[in-house]
């Protein structure tokens, strides 16, 4: 029997002892935090998917389901599906969500691709995003300029950032954006929080609030959509936010 969207957020309370927290603050204590030089400020949009999906538009390479259920967002597909959240946005913004990849037997819980554009224009139609189809394909995405992360990625093997430039069959890829180590990959049924940074040419990736991907833009995007990812998998999403950002 398939869990529901609300049993799957319900986890057991977990217990540390003191000598773990005392070993915690010893730790950060020796290794003092850079503080950002932004902040959350305002919410621009926000969406708990309590009342349907008609501020989203879905490509998707097959059938699936995608759909606002339990406030959460359902996403259960066999292929590609790319879910883009239909405003503009313009920098400088945060851009938060919740989510969860699911393994509960279903044909498609996988557990792989939580992946994510933000920032995203489409080079063949620059003043409209959405004039130019796209089937959900992976190939179909190249001509985008964006940025991308494709967390757990290659059936959970890899994490990348991209910075995408508008040409087909070119995915830029540096190699210390190319990360294989099992702390930067997915774990199943288990909630994280995902956060993406536009704040001009400073482009931030954070798990968890780990700081995954920190990358200075020469000509940054500062505006465009921002698009939900997966392929063959079964991702929950819920408290999708995005705030304005403002310099400390």
């Amino acid at each position: 029997m398939r869990s529901s969207p609300e049993g799957l957020w319900r986890t057991p309370k977990q217990f540390i002892t003191v000598a773990a927290v005392l070993l915690v603050a010893a730790m950060s204590a020796a290794v003092p935090q850079a503080e950002a030089p932004f902040r959350p400020g305002p919410i621009l949009y926000q969406d708990d998917f309590s009342h349907g999906l008609d501020r989203w538009t879905p490509e998707l390479e097959r059938p699936g389901t995608v759909e606002a259920r339990g406030s959460a967002l359902n996403i259960d597909v066999p292929a590609g599906c790319t879910l883009w959240w239909k405003p503009e946005l313009s920098g400088p913004v945060l851009i938060q969500y919740e989510a969860i990849m699911v393994r509960r037997g279903g044909p498609n819980d996988r557990v792989s691709d939580l992946n994510c554009f933000w920032m995203a224009t489409d080079a063949r139609s620059p003043g409209d995003f959405f004039a130019v189809p796209r089937s959900g394909k992976f190939a179909d995405y190249d001509q985008l300029r964006t940025y991308y992360v494709g967390l757990g990625g290659n059936s959970n093997t890899t994490t990348r950032f991209r910075r995408y430039i508008g040409r087909q069959d070119d995915r830029p890829l540096l190699p210390e954006h190319d990360l294989r180590s099992s702390e930067f990959l997915l774990r199943p049924n288990v909630a994280q929080t995902i956060r993406l940074v536009a704040f001009g040419d400073r482009i931030q990736y954070l798990r968890d609030g780990r700081l995954i991907f920190d990358f200075t833009d020469a000509a940054p995007y500062t505006r465009g959509r921002f698009g939900l990812r997966t392929t063959a998998s079964h991702v929950l999403v819920r408290q999708f936010r995005v705030y304005r950002l403002i310099a400390r």
